[in-house]
């Protein structure tokens, strides 16, 4: 009932020991704190909270324009309503390296288990289109030695995401890796690798996790979790999958009521009345109102 019952910092901790697990890690993208929810129901060990998540569901483009205020509040509503940790896009960090040092300390507040921080110019672009730029090898380090100084808790996840396997290619996205451990990275974020060889390379390069994104739509092929699994990656993230999959059906339901005047046709694959009481553990607060409120008068 209410929010989630382990705290930030034992989260925190089971995520290192995830990472340090020699296992492969899948963390589904939640759209919304219910989402996060069926997520840990499902049994996976954590959720990743995507930034074009959190800005599309404001009805903007993944181009920067979320403020700090914005992503910690959303991405700490999400994080409370589940007991796995939750790691959090943080874009370019939302300012110079002092301001990259807030983003962090804000998340921790938020109850974060860890963030990744990119090499990308502000405004960015989303990592599987064209047309991005990066930052030079000081600006991106500056970005990452600021964030891993800053935070408080030994445990909270400083990722670094690279960007320049699309403008400079591979050699320079190895290179740009191991600046980055070197800066203070706990793990790797390579963006828009094109097969697995590439992961494979990132993976010769560094020694700390790496994640590999399979989004939909984009640069990487969807390669399966033993695919990656056997070229070194720790962490598989599934950033828009469900607010995809979720908006597809509202889109089609909505068109059959259009069309035909009712959602007749739809019912069948909606979550019913029953499984979203549970979801939100209706039962828990109805047990929790009726020892609260439900009392007799002394002497009635």
């Amino acid at each position: 009932m209410l929010y989630s019952k382990t705290t930030p910092e034992q989260k925190r901790a089971r995520f290192r020991e995830l990472l340090a697990s020699g296992t492969i890690a899948q963390f589904p993208g939640a759209f919304n704190p219910l989402s996060a929810r069926l997520i840990e129901e499902k049994g996976f060990p954590g959720v990743y909270i995507s930034g074009a998540v959190l800005a599309n569901d404001l009805g903007l483009p993944d181009i920067g324009l979320t403020t700090l205020t914005e992503v910690a509040t959303r991405a700490g509503q999400i994080a409370r309503m589940t007991e796995l940790p939750c790691i959090v896009d943080a874009d370019t960090g939302f300012g110079e390296p002092m301001n990259v040092a807030r983003t962090v300390q804000e998340l921790e507040n938020a109850g974060l288990a860890g963030c990744h921080i990119e090499d990308q110019f502000n405004p960015k672009r989303c990592g599987h289109l064209d047309g991005k730029n990066v930052v030079d090898l000081e600006t991106a380090t500056k970005r990452i030695r600021a964030a891993a100084d800053a935070r408080r808790d030994p445990n909270f996840l400083i990722m670094a995401r690279t960007d320049i396997r699309a403008t400079d290619g591979l050699a320079a996205a190895q290179e740009r890796a191991q600046a980055l451990v070197e800066a203070g990275a706990d793990a790797i974020f390579p963006e828009a690798m094109k097969d697995l060889s590439e992961f494979q390379a990132i993976r010769d390069a560094v020694d700390v996790p790496i994640l590999a994104n399979m989004t939909e739509f984009g640069q990487s092929a969807l390669f399966t979790v033993d695919e990656l699994a056997g070229v070194g990656v720790n962490m598989v993230i599934y950033p828009v999958t469900l607010l995809r999959s979720a908006m597809g059906a509202a889109e089609r339901t909505l068109e059959s009521i259009r069309a035909v005047g009712t959602q007749e046709e739809h019912v069948g694959s909606m979550l019913t009345r029953a499984r979203l009481y549970d979801l939100v553990d209706y039962e828990a607060y109805n047990r929790f109102d009726t020892g609260v409120f439900n009392f007799q008068i002394p002497g009635q």
